[in-house]
């Protein structure tokens, strides 16, 4: 528990960016277009605040215009994935001929310290959290001949779960980045999940009659919380199956953890010969959740699976 927050923040500030880079060139080269025609880049870290921030550092690396309309989202921890999506959403539905690169990087220097007996939370989180980056184009009106778009994003909702800020905090400190995780976090999103979906599914005409008739891409916060969520919705095993896999195989990886889901998924779903990216299925889920308590939700929409030869 020294203070070490300069030494942090010097691993983070320049890591971050870099990392986030290898995560975007891979969306781009699938993406199939020439860099130059991303118009909007928004970039999402927990960590390392900074001026100029990781949006500029990350568009010098990538060589992106001048011009380019940069947004640095802060702090949003563990729900992070479903705000940049969402203001993406935004950006490509109000900006015409708009592509919108989203890249969520983040790096566990800044939170991680030595385990400690008398703070049992502290190992907790060592056990859980890990170090990623994801990214994705976001766009309208898709280039038919070159674009293959992977899911839709259909309509975005975000609550707060009232009398929630004790569950999931952070206090930026000379050791760095405190993280307290309450023992209720997943009593609370159990209790309140269905809340968000009726919220979400409120601008397509209301929810599901069944919850199994959809995919789902929930952040994988920790099984407690998979766990409460699975029960309370009466989910079939294999539903959160994906989300459990990113789990067990990056650990907890705060915003970019959806993005990983989504990109499981529809590998999955094309090795399986899924008729649809969303497994099979129309309408799917996101599910961002993190401090607030916030859970941040996305109505998705799959597209055909082309199977290529």
């Amino acid at each position: 528990m020294a203070p070490s927050l300069n030494v942090r923040q010097d691993i983070v500030l320049a890591e971050a960016p870099k990392l986030g880079k290898e995560a975007a060139m891979k969306a781009i080269q699938e993406w199939g277009q020439h860099i130059s025609k991303i118009t909007h880049l928004v970039f999402c870290a927990t960590s390392g605040v900074h001026m100029p921030g990781a949006d500029y550092q990350l568009a010098k690396l990538l060589g992106l215009s001048s011009s380019v309309k940069r947004l640095m989202l802060h702090q949003l921890g563990c729900y992070g994935g479903g705000p940049v999506l969402r203001v993406a959403k935004d950006l490509a539905e109000n900006n015409a001929g708009a592509r919108v690169l989203v890249v969520c990087s983040e790096i566990t220097a800044m939170t991680f310290h030595a385990p400690n007996e008398a703070q049992l939370e502290c190992l907790v989180g060592q056990a859980l959290f890990g170090d990623g980056a994801g990214a994705a184009i976001v766009g309208s009106d898709p280039d038919s001949l070159i674009e293959k778009p992977i899911f839709q994003l259909v309509s975005a909702a975000q609550i707060t779960i009232p009398d929630s800020e004790h569950a999931v905090e952070g206090h930026l400190r000379e050791m760095g980045l405190l993280i307290h995780l309450s023992q209720d976090v997943p009593e609370l999103i159990s209790d309140n999940i269905e809340v968000a979906l009726q919220e979400v599914f409120t601008p397509t005409g209301g929810g599901s009659s069944d919850w199994n008739s959809l995919f789902w891409a929930v952040h994988p916060g920790g099984r407690a919380i998979l766990d409460g969520i699975e029960e309370k919705l009466g989910l079939k095993e294999e539903k959160l199956g994906v989300t459990r896999h990113v789990l067990s195989e990056y650990g907890n990886l705060a915003s970019s953890c959806v993005l990983f889901v989504l990109d499981e998924m529809r590998k999955r779903s094309v090795k399986e010969g899924k008729a649809t990216t969303g497994e099979g299925l129309k309408l799917g889920v996101l599910i961002g959740l993190g401090p607030g308590l916030t859970p941040e939700a996305i109505v998705l929409q799959s597209v055909p699976v082309v199977i290529t030869e």
